[in-house]
């Protein structure tokens, strides 16, 4: 099987990139954000703090999580909108700090790339889930591009653009700075900074390095 790691901070084109690296290949794509924002927002329906590490771990290991056709089904429900509001992105946030958590989602992220070829896109996929994966890359793009993506995926005006830069900072920091699999670019991972760049150009750059390795 073969796997495409595309790894970044909040706002750097990941989802989107990813998707459409994967549709060009054939691939399945699998967003492993998704994954933990399905448990927090499973955690929230049953009134369990996202902050309780063994409580979070207990319901990963438990909950039967599928991404399929481009939605994510938790419990057989799909919560593929549920999964994107405020309340669930900051829940998600601190779900995704607890070593138990991400064992469960990490065993269910390998099992799918040795069953299929995917483009998987997270925060640790080459330097963790899939570190022998074929191509890595590393997607960044300025934190003032990343705000002005969030404000439009969010419908947000100007005036909130600075909450947003704030908001996408603080998410970083989080995401860098976790105990367990931090954020971080691979070594051996291609960079790419879209700011200023269109998906096109992009995918284009990604898929020519899948074929160039593959």
């Amino acid at each position: 099987m073969t796997a495409v790691a595309i790894d970044g901070p909040a706002g750097a084109g990941k989802s989107t990139v990813a998707r459409a690296v994967a549709d060009a290949l054939g691939f399945t794509y699998v967003d492993t954000g998704a994954m933990y924002r399905a448990i927090a927002l499973r955690a929230l329906e049953r009134g369990i703090d996202p902050a309780d590490a063994g409580a979070a771990a207990e319901l990963a290991s438990s909950v039967d999580l599928t991404l399929r056709d481009g939605g994510v089904y938790v419990d057989g429900r799909d919560v593929t909108g549920s999964i994107r509001s405020a309340d669930v992105t900051r829940s998600s946030a601190q779900i995704a700090t607890h070593a138990g958590v991400r064992a469960a989602l990490v065993e269910m992220q390998r099992r799918m790339a040795s069953a299929v070829d995917v483009v998987m896109e997270g925060r640790d996929i080459g330097t963790h889930v899939l570190p022998n994966a074929p191509v890595k890359v590393f997607l960044t793009a300025s934190l003032d591009e990343r705000a002005h993506r969030r404000a439009r995926e969010v419908g947000a005006d100007d005036g909130e653009l600075d909450a947003l830069r704030t908001a996408i900072s603080e998410r970083d920091e989080v995401d860098r700075g976790r105990v367990v699999s931090p954020l971080a670019q691979a070594p051996d991972a291609v960079v790419i900074d879209t700011t200023g760049r269109s998906v096109d150009e992009v995918v284009a750059e990604i898929v020519d390095l899948v074929t160039e390795r593959s």
